[in-house]
Protein backbone atom coordinates (compact mmCIF):
# COMPACT_ATOMS: atom_id res chain seq x y z
CA UNK A 1 0.00 0.00 0.00
CA UNK A 2 2.83 2.23 -0.33
CA UNK A 3 3.54 4.92 -2.96
CA UNK A 4 7.01 5.51 -1.92
CA UNK A 5 10.09 4.38 -4.29
CA UNK A 6 13.04 2.51 -3.65
CA UNK A 7 15.92 4.86 -2.79
CA UNK A 8 19.41 3.25 -2.53
CA UNK A 9 23.16 4.72 -2.07
CA UNK A 10 24.77 1.81 -2.66
CA UNK A 11 26.75 1.58 -6.09
CA UNK A 12 26.86 -2.07 -6.77
CA UNK A 13 25.56 -2.42 -10.47
CA UNK A 14 23.16 -5.12 -9.32
CA UNK A 15 21.79 -4.02 -6.30
CA UNK A 16 20.62 -0.41 -8.06
CA UNK A 17 19.32 -2.80 -11.02
CA UNK A 18 17.11 -4.80 -8.28
CA UNK A 19 15.81 -1.18 -6.61
CA UNK A 20 15.18 0.28 -10.16
CA UNK A 21 13.41 -3.38 -11.27
CA UNK A 22 11.20 -2.75 -7.69
CA UNK A 23 10.06 0.59 -8.36
CA UNK A 24 8.77 -0.38 -12.00
CA UNK A 25 6.41 -2.39 -9.99
CA UNK A 26 5.74 0.40 -7.97
CA UNK A 27 5.06 2.31 -10.50
CA UNK A 28 2.57 -0.18 -12.28
CA UNK A 29 0.75 -1.22 -8.89
CA UNK A 30 0.01 2.56 -7.79
CA UNK A 31 -1.03 3.10 -11.86
CA UNK A 32 -3.53 -0.26 -11.33
CA UNK A 33 -4.68 1.12 -8.04
CA UNK A 34 -5.41 4.62 -9.65
CA UNK A 35 -7.85 3.31 -12.19
CA UNK A 36 -9.12 0.63 -9.81
CA UNK A 37 -10.41 3.14 -7.43
CA UNK A 38 -11.65 5.37 -10.22
CA UNK A 39 -13.43 2.52 -11.74
CA UNK A 40 -15.00 1.22 -8.94
CA UNK A 41 -16.31 4.80 -8.00
CA UNK A 42 -17.29 5.40 -11.37
CA UNK A 43 -19.43 2.29 -10.89
CA UNK A 44 -20.64 2.93 -7.35
CA UNK A 45 -21.96 6.17 -9.01
CA UNK A 46 -23.26 4.50 -11.92
CA UNK A 47 -26.08 2.34 -10.02
CA UNK A 48 -26.52 5.27 -7.85
CA UNK A 49 -27.93 7.83 -10.74
CA UNK A 50 -29.38 4.72 -12.07
CA UNK A 51 -31.47 3.74 -9.51
CA UNK A 52 -32.38 6.98 -8.85
CA UNK A 53 -33.46 7.53 -12.15
CA UNK A 54 -35.72 4.34 -12.24
CA UNK A 55 -37.94 5.70 -9.20
CA UNK A 56 -39.51 8.39 -11.44
CA UNK A 57 -40.77 6.10 -14.55
CA UNK A 58 -41.85 3.23 -12.11
CA UNK A 59 -43.79 5.69 -9.66
CA UNK A 60 -45.46 7.00 -12.80
CA UNK A 61 -46.39 3.33 -13.78
CA UNK A 62 -47.87 2.43 -10.26
CA UNK A 63 -49.83 5.45 -10.66
CA UNK A 64 -51.55 4.56 -13.62
CA UNK A 65 -52.30 0.57 -12.70
CA UNK A 66 -53.77 1.77 -9.83
CA UNK A 67 -56.10 4.16 -12.25
CA UNK A 68 -56.83 1.16 -14.63
CA UNK A 69 -57.56 -1.16 -11.39
CA UNK A 70 -60.74 1.25 -10.56
CA UNK A 71 -62.20 0.52 -14.11
CA UNK A 72 -64.31 -2.40 -14.53
CA UNK A 73 -62.50 -5.10 -16.01
CA UNK A 74 -62.88 -8.80 -17.49
CA UNK A 75 -61.51 -11.22 -14.87
CA UNK A 76 -58.56 -11.81 -16.90
CA UNK A 77 -57.35 -8.66 -17.28
CA UNK A 78 -57.82 -8.19 -13.61
CA UNK A 79 -55.67 -10.71 -13.06
CA UNK A 80 -53.11 -9.84 -15.60
CA UNK A 81 -53.61 -6.54 -13.97
CA UNK A 82 -52.85 -7.82 -10.71
CA UNK A 83 -49.63 -9.50 -11.85
CA UNK A 84 -48.51 -6.61 -13.10
CA UNK A 85 -49.20 -4.89 -10.16
CA UNK A 86 -47.40 -7.42 -8.27
CA UNK A 87 -44.07 -7.66 -10.44
CA UNK A 88 -43.80 -3.66 -9.99
CA UNK A 89 -43.79 -3.43 -6.68
CA UNK A 90 -40.93 -5.90 -6.36
CA UNK A 91 -39.06 -3.59 -8.79
CA UNK A 92 -39.45 -0.52 -6.85
CA UNK A 93 -38.31 -2.43 -4.06
CA UNK A 94 -35.05 -3.84 -5.70
CA UNK A 95 -34.76 -0.17 -6.66
CA UNK A 96 -34.65 1.24 -3.46
CA UNK A 97 -32.83 -1.16 -1.90
CA UNK A 98 -30.05 -0.90 -4.56
CA UNK A 99 -29.89 2.50 -4.03
CA UNK A 100 -29.75 2.61 -0.71
CA UNK A 101 -26.66 -0.07 -0.99
CA UNK A 102 -24.95 1.79 -3.35
CA UNK A 103 -25.21 4.77 -1.33
CA UNK A 104 -24.08 2.55 1.71
CA UNK A 105 -21.03 1.15 0.41
CA UNK A 106 -19.73 4.73 -0.64
CA UNK A 107 -20.95 6.78 2.69
CA UNK A 108 -18.71 8.71 4.20
CA UNK A 109 -17.52 7.56 7.46
CA UNK A 110 -19.84 6.78 10.32
CA UNK A 111 -20.37 9.40 12.88
CA UNK A 112 -19.97 7.69 16.32
CA UNK A 113 -21.87 9.14 19.02
CA UNK A 114 -23.39 8.01 22.42
CA UNK A 115 -26.60 5.95 21.92
CA UNK A 116 -29.45 4.80 23.72
CA UNK A 117 -29.72 1.10 22.11
CA UNK A 118 -33.14 0.26 23.43
CA UNK A 119 -35.12 3.43 22.96
CA UNK A 120 -33.61 2.97 19.39
CA UNK A 121 -35.07 -0.52 18.79
CA UNK A 122 -38.48 0.44 20.48
CA UNK A 123 -38.77 3.02 17.78
CA UNK A 124 -37.85 0.67 15.25
CA UNK A 125 -40.70 -1.46 16.52
CA UNK A 126 -43.18 1.02 16.39
CA UNK A 127 -42.55 2.67 13.40
CA UNK A 128 -43.39 -1.10 11.98
CA UNK A 129 -46.39 -1.87 14.00
CA UNK A 130 -48.72 -1.04 11.07
CA UNK A 131 -46.42 -3.68 8.88
CA UNK A 132 -46.50 -6.51 11.58
CA UNK A 133 -50.32 -6.03 12.34
CA UNK A 134 -51.14 -6.32 8.94
CA UNK A 135 -49.27 -9.39 8.96
CA UNK A 136 -50.95 -10.83 11.73
CA UNK A 137 -47.90 -10.58 13.90
CA UNK A 138 -47.33 -9.22 17.75
CA UNK A 139 -43.51 -8.44 18.16
CA UNK A 140 -42.96 -9.73 22.06
CA UNK A 141 -40.36 -7.77 23.26
CA UNK A 142 -38.00 -8.36 25.98
CA UNK A 143 -35.78 -5.25 26.93
CA UNK A 144 -33.33 -4.62 29.17
CA UNK A 145 -33.76 -1.58 31.88
CA UNK A 146 -32.87 1.67 30.46
CA UNK A 147 -29.27 2.53 31.28
CA UNK A 148 -26.39 1.38 29.02
CA UNK A 149 -25.18 3.41 26.41
CA UNK A 150 -23.22 2.62 22.96
CA UNK A 151 -21.03 4.21 21.00
CA UNK A 152 -23.03 4.69 16.98
CA UNK A 153 -24.12 5.92 14.83
CA UNK A 154 -27.33 6.90 14.91
CA UNK A 155 -28.53 6.74 11.25
CA UNK A 156 -26.59 3.28 10.63
CA UNK A 157 -28.39 2.09 13.99
CA UNK A 158 -31.62 2.72 12.75
CA UNK A 159 -31.21 1.17 9.48
CA UNK A 160 -30.06 -1.76 10.81
CA UNK A 161 -32.39 -2.69 12.43
CA UNK A 162 -35.37 -1.77 10.05
CA UNK A 163 -33.79 -4.29 8.02
CA UNK A 164 -33.45 -6.93 10.52
CA UNK A 165 -37.08 -6.20 11.25
CA UNK A 166 -38.00 -5.88 7.60
CA UNK A 167 -36.26 -9.38 7.13
CA UNK A 168 -38.41 -10.92 9.66
CA UNK A 169 -41.87 -9.54 8.22
CA UNK A 170 -40.62 -11.62 5.15
CA UNK A 171 -39.56 -15.10 6.47
CA UNK A 172 -41.99 -14.72 9.64
CA UNK A 173 -44.85 -17.45 9.75
CA UNK A 174 -46.70 -15.68 12.45
CA UNK A 175 -44.33 -14.44 15.37
CA UNK A 176 -41.34 -12.28 16.42
CA UNK A 177 -39.43 -12.13 20.05
CA UNK A 178 -36.89 -9.18 20.11
CA UNK A 179 -34.70 -9.70 23.06
CA UNK A 180 -31.86 -6.98 24.16
CA UNK A 181 -29.53 -7.19 26.96
CA UNK A 182 -27.25 -4.30 28.67
CA UNK A 183 -24.27 -5.89 27.25
CA UNK A 184 -25.94 -5.09 23.81
CA UNK A 185 -26.89 -8.30 22.75
CA UNK A 186 -30.18 -8.38 20.55
CA UNK A 187 -31.44 -11.13 19.03
CA UNK A 188 -34.96 -11.40 16.42
CA UNK A 189 -36.39 -15.09 16.84
CA UNK A 190 -39.40 -15.85 14.35
CA UNK A 191 -40.61 -19.16 13.11
CA UNK A 192 -40.23 -19.41 9.13
CA UNK A 193 -40.95 -22.40 7.42
CA UNK A 194 -38.85 -23.58 3.87
CA UNK A 195 -35.88 -22.89 5.10
CA UNK A 196 -32.87 -24.77 5.89
CA UNK A 197 -29.56 -24.32 7.30
CA UNK A 198 -27.51 -23.57 3.97
CA UNK A 199 -29.57 -20.46 3.79
CA UNK A 200 -28.88 -19.37 6.82
CA UNK A 201 -25.56 -19.13 5.87
CA UNK A 202 -26.28 -17.32 2.76
CA UNK A 203 -28.91 -14.72 4.22
CA UNK A 204 -26.03 -12.00 4.61
CA UNK A 205 -24.94 -12.13 0.79
CA UNK A 206 -25.69 -10.09 -1.43
CA UNK A 207 -29.01 -10.65 -3.45
CA UNK A 208 -29.40 -13.97 -2.04
CA UNK A 209 -32.85 -14.93 -1.73
CA UNK A 210 -35.06 -18.07 -0.78
CA UNK A 211 -38.26 -19.08 -2.14
CA UNK A 212 -40.70 -17.81 1.23
CA UNK A 213 -39.05 -14.65 0.76
CA UNK A 214 -41.53 -12.81 -1.10
CA UNK A 215 -40.91 -9.48 -3.27
CA UNK A 216 -37.09 -9.92 -1.55
CA UNK A 217 -34.00 -8.79 -2.56
CA UNK A 218 -31.19 -9.93 -0.77
CA UNK A 219 -30.05 -6.80 0.41
CA UNK A 220 -31.26 -5.82 3.02
CA UNK A 221 -29.58 -8.39 5.45
CA UNK A 222 -26.21 -7.62 3.24
CA UNK A 223 -26.49 -3.72 4.78
CA UNK A 224 -27.61 -4.56 7.93
CA UNK A 225 -23.86 -6.42 7.69
CA UNK A 226 -21.97 -3.98 6.26
CA UNK A 227 -22.90 -1.65 8.45
CA UNK A 228 -23.15 -3.41 12.07
CA UNK A 229 -19.13 -4.11 11.27
CA UNK A 230 -18.23 -0.73 10.63
CA UNK A 231 -19.19 0.58 14.07
CA UNK A 232 -18.11 -2.49 15.36
CA UNK A 233 -20.55 -4.90 16.16
CA UNK A 234 -21.23 -8.77 14.69
CA UNK A 235 -24.26 -10.25 13.23
CA UNK A 236 -25.41 -13.71 12.74
CA UNK A 237 -28.02 -15.71 12.13
CA UNK A 238 -28.87 -19.33 13.10
CA UNK A 239 -31.87 -21.70 12.51
CA UNK A 240 -32.95 -24.21 14.86
CA UNK A 241 -36.28 -26.74 14.87
CA UNK A 242 -38.07 -24.08 12.11
CA UNK A 243 -36.90 -21.12 13.96
CA UNK A 244 -34.92 -18.19 12.87
CA UNK A 245 -33.05 -16.09 15.18
CA UNK A 246 -30.95 -13.18 14.31
CA UNK A 247 -28.30 -11.98 16.68
CA UNK A 248 -26.89 -8.57 16.92
CA UNK A 249 -24.01 -7.88 19.30
CA UNK A 250 -22.98 -4.13 20.62
CA UNK A 251 -21.24 -4.92 23.23
CA UNK A 252 -17.50 -3.76 21.90
CA UNK A 253 -19.59 -0.27 21.68
CA UNK A 254 -21.06 -0.14 25.10
CA UNK A 255 -19.99 3.07 27.06
CA UNK A 256 -18.67 3.01 30.92
CA UNK A 257 -21.37 3.69 33.29
CA UNK A 258 -19.65 6.74 34.10
CA UNK A 259 -19.78 8.27 30.55
CA UNK A 260 -21.14 11.79 29.77
CA UNK A 261 -24.53 11.40 29.80
CA UNK A 262 -25.23 12.69 26.15
CA UNK A 263 -27.65 10.46 24.12
CA UNK A 264 -29.22 10.35 20.69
Amino acid sequence: DTNTLLAISSRDAAMRQLASAVNEQLRLLRSQRQRYQQGDREVKEAIANLSHDLRTPLTTISGYLELMGRQQLPPDAARYLTRIGERTQAMQTLTEELFRYSLTVSAPPLQLQPVDLRRALEETLLSLYGAFAQKGIAPVPDLAEPGSRFLLDAGALGRVLNNILANALKYSTGDLTVTLNREGVMTFSNRTAGMAAVDVQKLFDRYYTVETAQNSTGLGLSIARRLTGQMGGRIGAAYHNGCLTVTVDFSAARLPEDAPKTNL
